[in-house]
């Protein structure tokens, strides 16, 4: 019975971020090649935008009304419907402009980003009704997310769906599935109607901003959002600098040119193993060096960025950069989650995880998908469909930017923990 449940939970995580996987990297280098390339991190910021109250009030719905395995799946369901009419509007349309697709591809996100934590909470739930420890069962559950999302990028690489509107429909198919799959997971509860009397901040999940009044999490959460800039910089723009060196005749045709979405998948393989480093971590060097580490991490990615190239020796460059963000992304993200988790008691944590989000994927990442369109577009240009420019300097200014965070972080965050 167990291991029946976590082998169908596995299918959800698998699925889950499949749905994700099909486009989020290659995205950028589609819009390149439409001519949207300047646009590209308005597409990118929309994850963030609705990051900052979707999430919380399709959590409110999942509470009192629509149990969260059904909500899930009618999430999933709009959100394809979506995504296939995007994929649609790009194959039809000769002369594409943003406001062809970006008002659909919005809606279609907005609809999305809320069913990662309902996929968590389907998980818990199933895993709490099987009497299973989820602190133990969940993280090797949730690494098959990930290997999903790797799997879901290289169908798009392989069947080369990068440049074309068609990894959209692979997008969609994934989340029809999970909307049918969805409707077969163990039921969620919803609130008794006398649970409900509960006051306008504490079903907005506002009760959790009363962690500002404490200055060690004033100071975390300030540099959550900081450090939340760097999150969607490379899934945006790692595609269209690789694909750059297409107009480049030393590099023309080179295997990763045009299989970009095969070195940029060793960052989620990255991802998937760093995850099991975070416990020994935390335990063996406390939360500060922890988030420090991922600081520098975050410096070395965008450097090894900047010196890099897609042939030998440069690609060896590029490589041990998807390996960094593993621990970039893993070591802030997770262990970040769970440093909150504990400092806000068990009568917050739902709300403290949801303010956490919004520092770190909702303005922080908003903040700073923008903030690197506008120096993606400084120096580079548009050229035939690619994005081509000075881009060394462009990776500079990010893992300046990231050096500078780190060094506020190791001076003015004091936690002895």
């Amino acid at each position: 019975m167990n291991s029946n449940i976590k082998l169908r939970l596995i299918i959800m995580n698998w699925m889950q971020f499949a749905v994700w996987g099909a486009y989020l990297t290659s995205m950028g280098g589609y819009l390149a090649s439409v001519n949207l390339g300047d646009n590209i991190g308005s597409f990118y910021s929309v994850q963030g935008v609705v990051s900052i109250f979707m999430p919380a009030l399709m959590g409110i719905v999942a509470d009192r009304w629509i149990p969260a395995q059904k909500l899930l799946s009618l999430c999933h369901a709009i959100s394809a419907t979506l995504m296939f009419y995007v994929g649609y509007v790009g194959l039809t349309t000769p002369q594409l402009s943003m406001s062809d697709i970006f008002p659909f591809y919005m809606m279609a996100v907005a609809f999305y980003m809320p069913t990662i934590a309902l996929s968590y909470s389907v998980s818990y739930n199933a895993l709490e009704k099987a009497h299973l420890d989820t602190i133990a069962s969940f993280p090797p559950i949730r690494t098959f997310g990930t290997i999903g999302f790797i799997v879901s990028m290289i169908i798009v690489d392989v069947l080369q769906l990068q440049r074309t509107p068609l990894q959209f429909f692979v997008s969609a198919a994934w989340g029809v599935l999970l909307a049918l799959y969805a409707l077969s997971l163990p039921a969620c509860p919803v609130s008794d109607k006398s649970d409900r009397k509960t006051s306008m901040t504490e079903a907005f999940g506002l009760k959790a901003f009363s962690l500002f009044r404490n200055p060690k999490m004033l100071m975390f959460f300030i540099f959550a959002m900081f450090l939340g800039v760097s999150l969607q910089i490379t899934n945006g723009y790692a595609s269209p600098f690789i694909q750059s060196f297409a107009a480049d005749d030393a590099f023309a045709g080179s295997f990763f040119v045009e299989h970009s979405n095969l070195l940029i998948s060793l960052s989620q393989l990255s991802e998937t193993l760093c995850i099991l480093l975070i416990p020994f971590c935390l335990k063996r060097f406390g939360i500060k060096r922890v988030v420090l580490i991922a600081m520098l991490s975050w410096v070395a990615r965008f450097g090894l960025f900047a010196i890099g190239y897609p042939t030998m020796p440069g690609v060896l460059y590029l490589a041990l950069s998807m390996v960094v963000y593993g621990i970039a992304f893993d070591f802030f993200n997770i262990s970040g989650s769970l440093f909150v988790n504990n400092e806000a008691g068990p009568a917050m944590r739902s709300s403290a995880q949801g303010l956490f989000m919004l520092m770190t994927n909702g303005l922080g990442a908003t903040i700073g998908t923008l903030a690197a369109q506008a120096v993606v577009n400084h120096f580079t240009s548009n050229v035939n469909g690619l994005q081509v420019g000075d881009w060394t300097t462009v990776w500079t200014i990010f893992a300046s930017y990231s050096l500078v965070v780190a060094i506020a972080f190791a001076i003015l965050f004091r936690y002895k923990k």
